[in-house]
């Protein structure tokens, strides 16, 4: 059997100091911290990927989205075992109204930039320290 990736797309989304984070609500990792993202579906574009998976986590919809990066990482399913992934990440700004946790989040939170680090054990995938890490390089006031 091939080990082909499955493509992902995140976004994350900043607030003045803040990045918006998940709970998982469901397995793999339920429970644990997620950026609002998920698996493309057929012919959608990552960025419209992400975009949809913000929308329906969170209800909440962003203006211009800057690229961030390309990530590696694994997946877990029960019965098929792990299978690779790659995961498109854009950052935006967040420009109205309050995230409200459906579909795969159970809540959703602000959480200070400054504090990102302090969470990175709770992360769900190994791939978000190195977004975190990106995220943290990135001028205070990105292009809106």
């Amino acid at each position: 059997m091939f080990d082909y990736p499955r493509p992902c797309a995140g976004m994350v989304v900043l607030k003045r100091e803040s990045v918006l984070m998940l709970r998982r609500a469901h397995l793999p990792r339920r429970g644990w911290l997620d950026f609002p993202g998920g698996f493309l579906e057929a012919g959608e574009d990552p960025e419209q990927a992400a975009r949809r998976e913000l929308r329906e986590e969170t209800g909440l919809e962003v203006g211009r989205a800057r690229w961030l990066g390309l990530y590696w990482d694994r997946y877990f399913l029960r019965g098929f075992g792990y299978f690779p992934t790659m995961s498109f990440y854009y950052v935006a700004r967040w420009r109205r109204g309050e995230p409200e946790a459906a579909d795969d989040a159970a809540a959703a939170a602000w959480i200070a930039r400054a504090e990102l680090r302090r969470h990175a054990s709770r992360f769900a995938w190994r791939h978000m320290a190195t977004v975190v890490r990106d995220v943290l390089r990135l001028p205070a006031r990105i292009e809106r």
